[in-house]
């Protein structure tokens, strides 16, 4: 029998993804809005390897912008919003839509200007018109041409889902290994591999949401999955299928796919 009691039922989530239009998919990896998001007990966001910019609205109509690097560890999300609508970069963002590394945010934030790129709280209430608006004020920003061996880079990268070996990365954009680490490191505060891992992981949550909890990907073995996916989740593979309560956030991202 169904318990009726409404102080145990889980808040349905109002959440909504938006792909970015094809000319911005080298700098925008999703546009996202969630309601209700402030009744999720003990909410967990994983790493995904992307920097996001994140609107909220306060409960008395207020608007909070919000910057955050890459993550390495699981985040528990602080529920004073029940509101947001976000934004998430892909790495070649930070140099050619903001202008600065986010070396010194790795498992952090900023705040940003309550007024950043002219948003007002008013325009998180359409999350269509706000992907709108944001995508043409990116749009703006953006210069002509970027460093090509940048751009290389991180086509190869997602494209492997991180098992790319720094080699052969190196050999096809022609730049050292000890180059490309000293990019990564300088701008976004990490070394390739512990970026790449990050990708595996992100590509491996699919299947464990589908229930395969033994590795689908280049893991030595299955204690290394078990390890790799702990390490960077919180839980085990098991316990992040179950994603009880649905507080793994981004297994929200598989249902709109």
């Amino acid at each position: 029998m169904q318990n009726g009691n409404p102080l145990n039922r889980q808040p349905t989530i109002d959440f909504k993804l938006i792909q970015p239009e094809d000319s911005l998919r080298d700098f925008i990896y999703c546009f996202s809005s969630m309601r209700n998001f402030s009744g999720i007990q003990q909410a967990v966001v994983i790493p995904n390897g992307r920097i996001d910019l994140i609107f909220s609205k306060t409960e008395d109509g207020r608007i909070r912008v919000a910057l955050l690097g890459l993550e390495t560890m699981p985040k528990y999300p602080d529920h004073e919003f029940s509101h947001f609508c976000s934004v998430s970069f892909n790495p070649l963002a930070t140099e050619y839509v903001f202008g600065f590394p986010v070396a010194g945010m790795i498992n952090n934030g900023m705040r940003m200007p309550d007024d950043f790129w002219g948003f007002e709280p008013d325009d998180l209430n359409d999350f269509e018109e706000f992907c709108r608006k944001m995508s043409g004020k990116i749009k703006s920003l953006l210069p002509e041409k970027v460093d090509v061996r940048k751009w290389k880079l991180f086509e190869l990268v997602f494209a492997s889902n991180g098992e790319i070996p720094i080699a052969e990365l190196a050999e096809k954009i022609s730049w050292s290994p000890r180059q490309i680490n000293r990019y990564f490191n300088t701008r976004f505060g990490l070394p390739l591999k512990s970026y790449c891992k990050i990708l595996r992981f992100q590509a491996s949550l699919s299947h464990i949401k589908d229930g395969n909890l033994y590795p689908q990907l280049n893991f030595t073995d299955q204690s290394h999955f078990i390890k790799e996916i702990t390490r960077l989740s919180g839980v085990s593979p098991k316990e992040l299928h179950k994603n009880e309560n649905g507080r793994f956030l981004q297994f929200l991202v598989y249902g709109e796919n």
